[in-house]
């Protein structure tokens, strides 16, 4: 039940703030819409946070086609574990590590060289500033989700 007076569902919550609500929905399409990351780079990362910020419609959110691109319940099975899970490349690792300390010690992360030469070796900066862009959307809004109570119920498809 929501800790606010809104229909529970993904939306209701945002219309309490018409002016502001257009920037998150706008946010969110530039992350599903626009990221150049691996789209298994991109929901590992997605995955670390929804568990770090234990959204239940963040954690069951899944690609309408992700079946093309390796995601099946055995990828999201294993994220919790990602460090000792053979399925996941490098690159994804990378990402894991990236969206878990994003959320739970980025003074850390910021601090971390040795992180940094690593992300750097297999990252571009683009490609950082992508990952940093799409875990900013996925903790801000999965927590305030998570904190207001909406929508962890719902069922989330993403977008094809």
């Amino acid at each position: 039940m929501p800790n606010i007076a809104v229909t529970d569902d993904l939306g209701s919550w945002m219309a309490l703030q018409p002016s502001m609500a257009p920037g998150l929905v706008a946010f969110s399409n530039a992350v599903y819409g626009q990221s150049q990351l691996p789209r298994r780079v991109q929901e590992i990362a997605r995955m670390r946070i929804a568990l770090a910020n234990e959204c239940s419609v963040c954690q069951g959110a899944r690609w309408a086609a992700g079946s093309d691109d390796g995601l099946d319940e055995a990828f999201y099975a294993q994220v919790a574990d990602w460090r000792l899970s053979p399925i996941y490349s490098p690159r994804e690792k990378l990402a894991a590590e990236y969206a878990e300390r994003f959320a739970s010690d980025h003074v850390g992360l910021r601090a971390d060289a040795g992180f940094w030469q690593r992300l750097r070796a297999d990252f571009s900066d683009a490609e950082i500033v992508d990952l940093a862009l799409c875990c900013a959307l996925w903790l801000g809004a999965g927590r305030t989700m998570r904190v207001l109570d909406v929508g962890q119920s719902c069922a989330l498809t993403l977008g094809g």
